[in-house]
């Protein structure tokens, strides 16, 4: 296509090739409806591929109630998606593309080949032999002045229009934009009077302002084996337990990542006088034991190698208390004990959301029905990460994404049969 003038027609158009925008495809496909997906990059899935390099974490094999609590604010809002296919139905959907799964002694569900691309092969296989039509290089630039029956790609070979029935939007959120989805689709919802919140990143690390020497001898050094805590507004604490890292700009890592949300909000609050969370490095003994071990005679030995000997503080753990307290506070010996449990911790903001694993924010569900239309503008879907929540990694993030695409999916097909367009 060279010229503008040209326009394409599609029954109905899935904007974006993940997990959500698939699953809607088969959806729609599944209801003897012709698809067409639009996708910005040169192939589909490369977010989808790109979480896989590590081990495929498809999703978790804990039971229902606390799958669902792990999507916190928004758990009212994912959980009648998840009804519709939960953990369960997904690992059942795998078996269905000839891949088998296990699951891992976190609970955690992976194929048995721990790969993404082998799932997506055959996934692309199956849309393929059902009708699906796959267009790459087409980024999605809003409507065109005919209204939302019409949108407006860009490609390699100038701007192209495409009519259609039905609209899904499943345009990511805005991390990882190298990969396609870097939020540019929210001005043109928002222009249509769609409520679109900013996007926020999550699962995320946060920035420290460490000391030159700490920075120099420890970034890139594991924390093992050490709980993170943040205060709660009852006095409370609410300790994870874990590993984490650190890094030349801050922390990082699983541990960080499963607080993330609270942090960032933390922080929201409070500005540039930052969060501060507590650090206890031992979390296997007990205030009593850890006390009783610091005060234990140590004769000629210094301090640091009396924490070796005793208690095992070495390295990076070592090396952060020595970071976190003044002099006074380390040769304080009721204090370092006390520090030891609970290591206040500063941290300033959190990583850039284009470098971070995942984003919150996006579309209000209060702008979608129950079938994920936007009330706003009828024959438009939305899903996947574009949608305003967020939640761990530990495969939740994927089981939503699928689980939205397929709500979306089938939302889209209903809503053509109401109007003799199936």
């Amino acid at each position: 296509m060279t010229s503008v003038e040209n326009i394409e027609s599609a029954q109905v158009a899935v904007v974006g090739g993940g997990p959500a925008g698939l699953m809607a495809a088969e959806a729609l496909a599944a209801g003897g409806v012709s698809v067409d997906v639009f996708d910005a990059m040169p192939s589909v899935g490369r977010k989808f591929l790109m979480a896989g390099k590590g081990g495929m974490n498809l999703t978790h094999s804990e039971p229902a109630d606390a799958f669902v609590a792990r999507y916190g604010k928004r758990r009212a809002d994912i959980a009648p998606l998840l009804a519709r296919f939960d953990a369960a139905a997904l690992r059942e959907w795998v078996h269905g593309l000839g891949v088998e799964t296990f699951v891992g002694s976190s609970g955690r569900v992976f194929p048995t080949d721990m790969k993404a691309a082998p799932m997506l092969r055959a996934w692309l296989h199956r849309l393929r032999a059902s009708g699906v039509t796959l267009h790459m290089r087409h980024r999605w630039l809003g409507w065109t002045d005919a209204g939302v029956g019409e949108s407006r790609f860009a490609t390699p070979d100038g701007e192209k229009r495409v009519r259609h029935d039905a609209l899904v939007l499943a345009v990511g959120g805005a991390s990882w934009p190298q990969l396609g989805s870097d939020g540019s689709a929210m001005m043109h919802l928002a222009a249509r009077g769609v409520d679109v919140r900013p996007f926020l990143p999550s699962n995320c690390g946060f920035d420290v302002d460490w000391s030159p020497h700490f920075r120099e001898r420890f970034a890139g050094e594991p924390l093992k084996s050490v709980a993170i805590g943040l205060e709660q507004a009852d006095g409370t604490v609410d300790w994870r337990v874990g590993e984490c890292l650190v890094t030349e700009h801050g922390i990082e890592g699983s541990l960080i990542y499963a607080l993330s949300a609270q942090i960032r909000d933390r922080l929201m609050e409070q500005g540039d006088a930052g969060a501060r969370i507590l650090v206890d490095l031992l979390p296997q003994l007990s205030v009593a034991r850890v006390r009783d071990e610091v005060l234990h005679p140590r004769g000629a030995r210094s301090l640091s190698s009396h924490l070796q000997s005793r208690l095992h503080l070495a390295g990076a753990k070592a090396g952060l208390l020595r970071e976190c307290l003044t002099k006074e506070e380390f040769a304080d010996l009721d204090t370092l004990a006390a520090r030891i449990k609970a290591l206040p911790l500063r941290v300033r903001r959190p990583r850039p959301i284009a470098e971070v694993i995942s984003s919150a924010g996006g579309v209000a569900f209060d702008s979608l029905d129950e079938r994920s239309m936007l009330v706003a503008l009828p024959g438009v879907f939305c899903a996947g990460e574009m949608l305003d929540w967020e939640a761990p990694t530990g495969g939740y993030l994927l089981t939503a994404c699928f689980a939205s695409g397929l709500v979306a999916g089938e939302g889209a097909l209903a809503w053509l049969g109401e109007r003799g367009c199936g």
